[in-house]
C-alpha cells in the first residue's frame, strides 16, 4: 500500500465533506473546494479521521492513492487554514504596490506590469519589496506565485527579480573575475 495513502487525514471540527456525481466538496470556515474524484477511489468518513481507499494494486490505483491522500489533506487544510506563498523583489527601483486589487510591479521594464488575481486569491504588499499570496487553493497559490516570479526571475550575476521568501539564488562570477584569471596564466 502506499505510505502516504494509507495514513488516515485527521478530521476537523466544522469541515463539511461531501461526494456526489464523481465530485468532491469540502466545506470549511475559511470557504469551499470541489475537484473531480475519480470514481476508483474510496472516501471512508469516521467520526474522528478521514481514510482514503482503492480498489486493487494495480498500478494506475496505487498513483490514485497518495496522489487524492494528498489532495484531499489539502483541501481540507485550504478551508480550514489556508495558504500562502512569499516573494521577495530585489534590485534598485523595483517595487510592487497594490491598486484595488490588482497588482502594479516595476521591475526595470520601460512600463509598469499590472496584474489581476484570480478569484480566491488575496494579494498583499507589507513592504514595496514584498509579495504575499494567500488563498485556500494550494494549486492556484503557487501557480500565481509562480506567474508573479516569471515577469522577472531572479538573475544569476547580480540576483535581480522576483524570488520567493528565503530562496537561495547561485551567484555565477562576473566578467572582472574571467579577465583576471586570463591574465595570471
Amino acid at each position: 500500500m502506499s505510505r502516504i495513502g494509507r495514513k488516515p487525514i485527521p478530521s476537523v471540527k466544522g469541515v463539511k465533506i461531501e461526494r456526489t456525481d464523481g465530485r468532491l466538496k469540502v466545506t470549511g470556515p475559511k470557504g469551499e473546494l470541489t475537484a473531480a474524484i475519480p470514481s476508483r477511489i474510496g472516501l471512508e468518513v469516521k467520526e474522528d479521521r478521514i481514510v482514503v481507499t482503492r480498489p486493487s494494486d494495480s498500478k494506475p490505483d496505487k498513483a490514485l492513492h497518495g496522489t487524492w491522500r494528498a489532495l484531499v489533506n489539502n483541501m481540507m487544510k485550504g478551508v480550514t487554514e489556508g495558504f500562502q506563498k512569499k516573494l521577495e523583489i530585489v534590485g534598485v527601483g523595483y517595487k510592487a504596490e497594490l491598486k484595488g486589487k490588482k497588482i502594479q510591479l516595476a521591475l526595470g521594464y520601460s512600463h509598469p506590469i499590472i496584474f489581476e488575481p484570480p478569484v480566491g486569491i488575496k494579494l498583499e504588499t507589507p513592504a514595496p519589496t514584498n509579495i504575499v499570496i494567500s488563498g485556500i487553493d494550494k494549486q492556484l497559490v503557487g501557480q500565481v506565485a509562480a506567474k508573479l516570479r516569471s515577469f522577472r526571475p531572479p538573475e544569476p550575476y547580480k540576483g535581480k527579480g522576483v524570488k520567493y521568501e528565503g530562496e537561495y539564488i547561485r551567484r555565477k562570477a562576473g566578467k572582472a573575475a574571467a579577465a583576471a584569471g586570463a591574465k595570471a596564466g
